[in-house]
């Protein structure tokens, strides 16, 4: 007996086989056991959803011997004769290869005889959309007035092409993609019953490949179970398709983490060996930033993939969700640019490149006693613009050579303590008013917690209970989730057990500082700062006379 590939050996029989598309199964269902029957039936979606396994499903149920329900013998004459394709009464028309309006007359000349051997007539047309306009005329009439022992059954991929008149004439059922979940459990079920053995990983890898649908993933199955010369590894599959292990991305993103341009290249050059495809690689690492930004703005989402949840906690825990948004801006250009590149390979290589040029540099600070002298910043990082503000206390421009980069040390206001900066750890009683703002501003908060605890002004600490005050128009901010996730992080800040009180008092609130007004009050002095610089420049008034120009205020923007 000749091979029979998986897609047709396990295509379903019975509604209850057919993997998702809950919604359309229930109202076929219900139809049957209630006899409350339509004459006619679209069902469109992309390939492989199930379009024609339920026509053909639909088809047996309402000529099953034992009478029309959704739940078919599978025994007797008539569905034997369905599942093998050989039916008399069920009539498959591809409308992709009889377009014509003759051949749409030819097939209707026949609707008005009885059926030869069941129930009823069905006709079960795939492509509909691809019919010409004349041969959806001819229909027309047929689909408006239709004898009682005939149904139609249309599938589609393309329902935005079928004109409306007959839109209006049929029960549309609009096929969902397969959730990548519930292909890869179908894909183990199968191998199971074929008694071969595989990785999940490999069922994950092929699931995401077939993009939603159940037949490419069954034919790739069948492939990667050559491939393996039977059996399905994670390895044998990436090598299949050209994809990219999850482990490789996350290499790559550590690497970019650390600023590790060595270990890029050397990813690169590994994924070359292997023959992956760079532009799935590229799709591969914009969903795994993706993911990483998923995490970190909405920390409560539950993960699919126990395995690699755990390795993104750990990876956006170092990476700020500015620089996941840049990286996933960058890698979707290179994207875009890919065919333009004089490889593949070098093109990839440039993205990766880019996202390590763009990353904002870590600044390294040392913090001396502010009576005595203000601290000290380093930045490694060149003046790009030809003349631009120095937001400082002596605000100067530097004039830019060609191929030349001028580096600057510039003098850090000593109230506001970045991100970067390490803050020393307190303890219980060391937290006051004075030290809340350096505090808060090195905690590891995300999405509303964050937002919540630059609004909050510091009250008092009584060991237990942190009191904090918030502007009653920010009320919302306090939400459980948002004190909680506070609370989490100050009790890992104090190695204390505390608890968060907050309080809306607008006049209790006025008279702290929050970290929020601290920041605005900096940035604004910043941006006096720059504006001044501008217009006391000696070289902006030579340029501004020597043209005749005027300086735009709204341009101007500190340096960081």
């Amino acid at each position: 007996m000749s091979y029979l590939v998986l897609a047709r050996k396990w295509r379903p029989k019975t509604f209850p086989e057919v993997v998702g598309q809950q919604h359309v199964l229930r109202a076929l269902i219900n139809g049957l056991d209630q006899d409350r029957l339509h004459h006619a039936f679209l069902f469109s979606g992309t390939r492989g959803v199930g379009k024609t396994t339920l026509s053909r499903i639909l088809a047996k149920s309402l000529n099953c011997e034992q009478g029309v329900s959704s739940t078919p013998c599978g025994e007797c004459q008539s569905c034997q004769e369905v599942d093998a394709g050989r039916f008399v009464d069920l009539i498959e028309v591809d409308a992709a290869s009889r377009t014509k309006v003759d051949d749409t007359r030819e097939l209707l000349d026949n609707v008005q005889y009885a059926p030869s051997r069941g129930r009823y007539k069905v006709y079960l047309i795939d492509e509909v959309h691809m019919l010409s306009t004349s041969s959806f005329n001819a229909l027309l009439k047929t689909l408006e007035e239709p004898p009682p022992h005939v149904k139609f059954l249309f599938a589609t991929t393309d329902p935005q092409k079928l004109p409306v008149t007959i839109l209006s004439r049929c029960l549309q059922f609009n096929l969902r993609r397969i959730e990548l979940e519930q292909i890869s459990v179908h894909l183990a079920t199968i191998l199971k019953q074929e008694d071969i053995t595989f990785e999940a990983d490999a069922l994950t890898a092929l699931a995401r490949a077939a993009d939603g649908s159940m037949r490419d993933a069954l034919s790739l199955l069948d492939q990667a179970i050559s491939f393996g010369a039977g059996n399905v590894t994670a390895e044998h599959v990436h090598q299949m398709l050209g994809t990219i292990e999850q482990q490789q991305l996350f290499h790559i993103v550590t690497a970019l983490i650390n600023q590790d341009g060595k270990t890029l290249l050397q990813q690169s050059q590994e994924l070359s060996l292997q023959g992956r495809d760079f532009n799935l690689v590229l799709n591969a690492l914009l969903a795994l930033l993706q993911r990483l930004a998923t995490l970190q703005l909405v920390p409560d989402l539950e993960m699919t993939d126990e395995d690699d949840s755990e390795k993104l906690s750990l990876l956006s825990s170092q990476i700020s969700p500015e620089s996941v948004q840049l990286l996933y801006q960058i890698a979707l250009h290179g994207k875009r640019d890919l065919p333009f590149a004089a490889d593949p390979k070098s093109g990839f290589d440039m993205t990766l490149l880019r996202m390590l040029s763009f990353q904002p540099k870590k600044i390294t600070t040392s913090i001396r006693d502010t009576d005595t002298a203000s601290p000290l910043t380093e930045v490694q990082q060149p003046i790009t613009p030809a003349v631009q503000p120095v937001s400082e206390s002596k605000p100067h421009i530097e004039a830019i050579e060609p191929k030349k980069e001028i580096y600057h040390v510039q003098e850090a206001t000593p109230e506001v303590v970045t991100e970067n900066i390490k803050a020393e750890p307190i303890s219980n009683t060391a937290l006051s008013v004075d030290n809340w703002t350096s505090t808060i501003a090195n905690l590891k908060l995300a999405a509303l917690s964050r937002q919540l605890a630059n609004n909050c002004a510091f009250i008092k600490f009584d060991s237990t209970k942190i009191y904090l005050s918030l502007a009653p128009e920010l009320a919302h901010l306090a939400t459980d989730k948002a004190k909680e996730r506070l609370a989490l992080a100050l009790q890992q800040h104090l190695n204390s057990t505390v608890s968060v009180v907050i309080e809306h008092n607008d006049a209790q609130h006025q008279s702290s500082q929050t970290l929020a007004t601290q920041q605005a009050e900096h940035e604004t002095s910043r941006q006096q700062q720059a504006v001044e610089s501008i217009h006391n420049d000696s070289t902006v008034d030579a340029i501004k006379h020597a043209f005749n120009g005027q300086v735009i205020e709204s341009t101007i923007k500190p340096i960081d």
